[in-house]
């Protein structure tokens, strides 16, 4: 499974839709196939480079932003990059395809709602219910689901070896991995 050729798949759905769980089960499978590969979380981003961030309109805005320009820079290395951020609205995902440009997978990681609250090991879902978190994207802010996105995985009914096959069909398809 190797090609030199870089990659951002750009992981986008709801909280608890499955982005990290597939996201670190494909970075698994090209580690082993001795493909170079980087995840950016967006949890785990929010934490250290975006820290700084809140969640205002503007500031989700600049979260993404940045993370597009890191996974482009990523990318022209010669990495899989593989993006597992909510990115809610299509303005965000369209700006990431613009700054990442021709290797840039959309793929929609999409789970129904109640599948994702059942699977909140957080609570943040609970927690929005109630009111102790404003602007909670799929309770009190809309997500966006894609239009025309590159690749679909309904994570609520695809096993996540399935799910990997087909990220990994994807890439293939774009001369990123050879299978």
């Amino acid at each position: 499974m190797s090609a030199r050729r870089g990659a951002v798949l750009w992981m986008t759905g709801l909280s608890g839709a499955g982005k990290s769980t597939l996201a670190n089960a494909l970075e698994q499978r090209l580690a082993e196939a001795g493909r170079p590969c980087v995840v950016l979380d967006g949890d785990v981003l929010r934490q250290g480079l975006n820290a700084d961030l809140g969640f205002s309109a503007e500031d989700r805005t600049e979260n993404l932003r940045r993370i597009a320009h890191v996974a482009a820079l990523f990318m022209q290395q010669g990495f899989i990059v593989v993006a597992a951020v909510i990115s809610p609205e299509h303005r965000h995902r369209r700006a990431a395809r613009e700054i990442v440009g021709e290797g840039f997978i959309e793929a929609f990681i999409n789970a129904p709602l109640a599948v994702c609250e059942a699977r909140d090991v957080k609570g943040l879902y609970a927690r929005a219910r109630r009111g102790e978190i404003a602007d909670f994207t799929g309770v009190s802010r809309p997500f966006e689901a894609p239009h025309a996105c590159d690749v679909e995985i309904p994570s609520d009914r695809m096993p996540v070896d399935e799910a990997v096959d087909r990220l990994l069909a994807r890439l293939a398809a774009i001369g990123c991995v050879t299978t």
